[in-house]
């Protein structure tokens, strides 16, 4: 656990603006008349709406993204009964986390009142302004009664985190590690130390998964809760049973899981090595468990286990959970929060663990490989793909099961739009990957001797996105699948230098011979160049015995560019090929070139490269509408740069009037279309907002997709090569899984298109 000095914790509490969350205007609001839209007099008309048909509230405010963290501040966190006001930093904290995991938006409602009626209508008082309540931090056993009450008397979703949150959450680390050890729920032998909110909510949610009640024992700060005690409250008394047991050691011997939700070192390892075969242990009291997680391994090396700390595996964590169930219930209007949700939540969870982790998170975490297993039962907290596998799962579990009063048509496009939420638009490069795997065709890895490349080709291969050939040494990618513990079977391994190629590397020189032989090559030469990987690769693309190909990972981009150009060549009659990368904002997408391939641009190929870009724009289906950029706007300056930008904008005007292409254009003119409409009525990009630029030199087409990556906090993808006769990429040095993934998509998608034109038109 990372360790944090009291100071420290302060600080960051109160440094700059005190708290964690503020408001945020979602409308315009600099002038006058935007004060009157969002005020007096503006405001009524969507007032009369609401008031004649009050489900507009929906539609005209934020109520159908906002939940009231409520809380009054006695079950604070470890600190008990600190009041409504100290618990105020923690509802902080959990708006923060509903924000951040979820785009929902949060007002946390603070209320200095113990007795539970009270509270009740309170919350049912303010509820009209809510889609949804998240109570929280309320004692046991007035937080039972709370929450059902509320349940019965609001027709929005309301759910105490405290209870159901570690229920859902270890409810799938439990379902996953009956799948590694084989047991079955219903023959499990459960018992469970503690007896409060969560304690109780853990148990009933494990009834709903098949734990027969018979064979749970519950202990409180006490002893066992059987037959003879007469102190015990009605939420207690549900789970008495009829034994002699009174003793957590006497309760845990041949058990086949443990559930701590008490207090620390309450376990010790003979507890443990007393427990049935391969037994599942859960010690979530924090910040210590009721027993270690080293303690508990040196005690049974079978044993699957979880706590709920941050530096030990299977942390079981609510923040896995309440975000992403909210955000599913807000986004069909539930009424409810039902245990058919929960349920599809906890579901989710289990079957999200068992899916390839992608390489993202195993940086974050600081792991090579995260695979499902003893050590890996459930998601980690910063799995970007919890909102859009959570949340449809809840969503879809209202629907069915009639809480619901909005329906949603197309569960794809809302998966989608889940993604889009939290970050940049992905939905391009989400569609490029769903054609790819409607279709996948074979595609050639050259530098498969890397762990990076490794991972991608598995995951291209898990999605279906294509068939993957590797190219490297064998024992090498044999040493690091095994390493790694990588899934690569079935996926052919191509050593260019082995003597069983020999044959291969003589047809394909020949391949390369009598193209070049004109211009300087000898055919030695010519069999050199197929010991190596780009060369080699590129000739299995050139004679159909693969579709696409991928390199650069570790190479210089001109090295790799250059087999592609004398085998393969281009698809043109300019005989040009220029680069683009796709760069997504948070203002949207946009396309840049040429940043990779051409030094020096003329006016003429400034010209074809924004053609060869205007056909590949369209062929992802979108318009392309084009600034070709300088650092002076129409004529403004006659010589250099800007003058070759202009003369390549006549000759695009005059040779393709079609195209919605202007310049010479600053950056800020070309981004900024009022600016643009003010000062430069006459262009033809008038009322048009720019997706693609084309940039006068390499340099500052290179200088500009990576300061967007570093300081615009965008995502490049990329470079997309343009101009050549059959789909072969190059990546970035050094790119991440994602990119390489991304960019498989993107030259699986090239290779699907039926046939290459011969010319720009």
């Amino acid at each position: 656990m990372v360790k944090i000095s009291r100071q420290e914790a302060l600080n960051y509490h109160c440094k700059g603006r005190p708290g964690k969350i503020e408001v945020v205007p979602t409308k315009p609001y600099s002038t006058q008349r935007d004060l009157s839209m969002a005020y007096t007099p503006g405001v009524a008309d969507p007032c009369r709406e609401i008031s004649k048909n009050p489900e507009d509230v929906y539609k005209y405010t934020a109520k159908g993204n906002l939940v009231a963290v409520v809380s009054n501040g006695t079950a604070v966190l470890g600190l008990g009964d600190i009041g409504a006001m100290a618990g105020k930093p923690v509802m902080e904290g959990k708006g923060l986390l509903f924000k951040v995991f979820a785009d929902v938006d949060v007002f946390d409602i603070e209320i200095d009142i113990k007795d539970p009626g009270k509270l009740v209508e309170i919350v049912k008082a303010i509820a009209p302004t809510f889609g949804g309540i998240n109570l929280e931090d309320i004692k046991a056993p007035e937080c039972f009664d709370i929450e059902n009450r509320l349940k019965k008397e609001l027709d929005i979703p309301v759910f105490h985190d405290d209870q159901h949150g570690t229920a859902i959450i270890s409810g799938a680390a439990l379902l996953n590690a009956l799948e590694i050890n084989g047991k079955k729920i219903s023959d499990l032998k459960v018992v469970v130390n503690g007896a409060g909110a969560s304690a109780v909510s853990c148990s009933r949610f494990y009834f709903s998964l098949g734990v027969k009640p018979e064979n749970l024992i519950m202990l409180d700060s006490k002893e066992v809760l059987h037959k003879d005690r007469n102190d015990l409250n009605k939420i207690k008394q549900q789970f008495v049973r009829d034994t002699k047991l009174r003793t957590l050691a006497e309760a845990i011997e041949g058990a086949d899981l443990f559930l701590g939700l008490s207090v620390g070192d309450a376990v010790t390892r003979d507890m443990v090595r007393s427990m049935a075969d391969n037994p599942i242990v859960f010690a979530m009291a924090n910040p210590v468990p009721e027993i270690s997680y080293e303690d508990a391994v040196e005690a049974r090396d079978d044993v699957i286990m979880a706590t709920g700390r941050s530096d030990y595996p299977n942390q079981v964590n609510n923040v896995l959970g309440f975000p992403f169930i909210f955000r599913g219930a807000l986004d069909v209007r539930a009424s409810a929060i039902n245990e058919e949700m929960k349920i599809a939540a906890c579901n989710a969870l289990a079957s999200l663990a068992k899916e390839l982790v992608p390489d993202d998170v195993n940086i974050a975490y600081e792991q090579e490989y995260i695979t499902f297993g003893r050590e890996y039962l459930i998601p980690k907290p910063l799995d970007p793909r919890l909102i859009s596998t959570v949340s449809p799962a809840v969503a879809k579990a209202a629907v069915d099961s009639g809480v619901a009063r909005r329906k949603i048509s197309n569960w794809h496009t809302y998966k989608l739009e889940l993604d889009s939420r939290l970050g940049f638009d992905n939905q391009l490069i989400g569609s490029l990957v769903e054609k790819a795997k409607n279709d996948p065709r074979t595609l050639v890895f050259a530098e498969a001797n890397t762990l990076r490349v490794l991972k991608a080709a598995q995951e291209v291969l898990a999605e279906g996105i294509a068939r993957p050939v590797l190219l490297g040494n064998k024992e090498i990618i044999k040493k690091l699948t095994e390493d790694n513990c990588l899934r690569l079977q079935g996926i052919p391994v191509i050593d260019p230098v082995s003597d069983e190629e020999q044959e291969r590397r003589k047809r394909y020189a020949d391949l390369l011979y009598k193209r070049r032989q004109r211009k300087g090559m000898l055919y030695d030469e010519a069999l050199d160049k197929m010991l190596q990987n780009d060369y080699f690769g590129v000739a299995m693309i050139e004679t159909g015995e693969a579709d696409a190909f991928l390199s650069g990972f570790s190479s210089g981009y001109a090295g790799t560019i250059r087999p592609a150009l004398q085998i393969i060549g281009t698809n043109n009659t300019m005989n040009h090929i220029a680069g683009m990368y796709i760069v997504i904002t948070r203002k949207g997408l946009f396309f840049f070139a040429d940043a990779t391939v051409n030094i020096r641009l003329s006016a003429r190929i400034l010209a074809d490269t924004t053609l060869l870009v205007a056909r590949a724009v369209k062929n992802f289906h979108i318009e392309p509408k084009i600034a070709l950029l300088s650092y002076s706007n129409f004529g403004s300056i006659k010589d250099g740069s800007p003058r070759q930008v202009h003369e390549a904008v006549e000759i695009l005007h005059k040779e393709h009037p079609e195209l919605k292409v202007d310049g010479e254009m600053q950056a800020n003119f070309a981004f900024n279309k009022e600016m643009r409409r003010k000062r430069f009525p006459f262009s033809k990009l008038t009322g048009m907002d720019v997706n693609t630029v084309i940039f006068p030199n390499l340099s500052s087409g290179n200088i500009a997709y990576k300061m967007m990556q570093e300081i615009g906090d965008a995502e490049a993808v990329g470079p997309v090569l343009l101009g050549l006769r059959k789909p072969v990429h190059i990546l970035q040095i050094e790119s991440s899984v994602r990119e390489i993934v991304n960019m498989a998509a993107i030259a699986v998608v090239d290779a699907q298109r039926p046939e290459r034109e011969d010319a720009v038109s």
